[in-house]
């Protein structure tokens, strides 16, 4: 039924090729999302988010957990909602765009504080 045929079109998505070696261009705003981070959460948490939102890196197990909720926006686009588990904290998310020139767009956010980073391919 429907759901098959949802699955079958997922499927059927190009997903670019993030694999790679990234260098960075440019970075807009990355201490202000240190600091909003910094409002309510440890460093070591701080970290353990920064690594999941840039490298997908497994985090101390003793540390909150976060809920990531990813989805494809568009064909070169993938956006992630973060929510924290216990405790309090900002609001986070991500977003990964592949340019058609071949830029990678690293957009992450901690309530209002927006910070874009932009890497281009070795």
């Amino acid at each position: 039924g429907a759901i098959c045929y949802l699955v079958a079109r997922a499927m059927d998505r190009k997903i670019p090729d993030f694999s790679g070696t990234w260098k960075m261009k440019s970075s807009e705003n990355f201490e202000e999302l240190l600091k909003a981070l910094a409002r309510t959460r440890p460093e070591s948490e701080i970290c353990c988010l920064l690594a999941q939102q840039s490298h997908d890196e497994v985090c101390n197990p003793h540390l909150p957990s976060v809920q990531s909720l990813p989805r494809w926006e568009t064909d070169r686009k993938i956006s992630c909602e973060q929510t924290l588990q216990k405790g309090e904290g900002p609001k986070t998310s991500w977003t990964r765009e592949m340019t058609n020139d071949g830029e990678l767009i690293l957009t992450m956010t901690a309530d209002d504080v927006v910070c874009t980073r932009v890497y281009i391919r070795e």
